[in-house]
């Protein structure tokens, strides 16, 4: 008779956390967004994946791959930080920095080709998905003479976050 019960129990939970785990649905009947909170553990992968995504559609194009560049990646980083203290999406920084600018300060000395922005609550493979949907900033992530690459990012407490994407050669 306990094990009934116990196996009763056990089933209730079970249900119970099937319910919880159902999302939830706006009144368009589509999930709502969940945060996406960018932990320690997803900070140390978030380049690399996107460095693999990239590479994979620049790849379906016939387009030799790009490498993460740690100046590209620090000048991109600054730029989403600086932008979420504007709290305005655009490519000049608060100081009248061009992308260049904000490369050069970070010892790189090649050429920048592009960089993309956002500010969103997607994580960093819906961001990308949005560039890739428009033609400006899918030729800054496919641009063929492109060969480094930096990318990152500055999330605010509430959830927003800012990318931003250089490349250069």
């Amino acid at each position: 008779m306990k094990s009934v019960k116990a196996l009763i129990v056990m089933s209730v939970l079970a249900l119970a956390a099937c319910e919880s785990a159902a999302p939830q649905l706006g009144p368009d009947g589509k999930p709502l967004p969940q945060l996406y909170k960018i932990t320690a553990k997803e900070a140390g992968v978030i380049p690399q994946r996107v460095l693999e995504s990239v590479n994979s559609l620049r790849a379906a194009r016939g387009t030799a791959p790009v490498v993460l560049n740690t100046q590209l990646m620090a000048a991109a980083t600054a730029h989403a930080q600086d932008m979420a203290s504007q709290n305005r999406p655009w490519h000049w920084g608060s100081d009248g920095s061009s992308p260049l600018d904000r490369a050069r300060r970070q010892g790189f000395m090649g050429h920048i080709l592009g960089e993309n922005i956002s500010e969103t609550y997607e994580t960093e493979t819906e961001t990308l998905s949005a560039w890739m949907a428009l033609a400006d900033t899918r030729d800054v992530i496919l641009n063929p003479a492109a060969t480094q690459m930096g990318f990152g990012w500055y999330q605010e407490a509430s959830g927003k976050i800012w990318w931003t994407m250089v490349t250069g050669q």
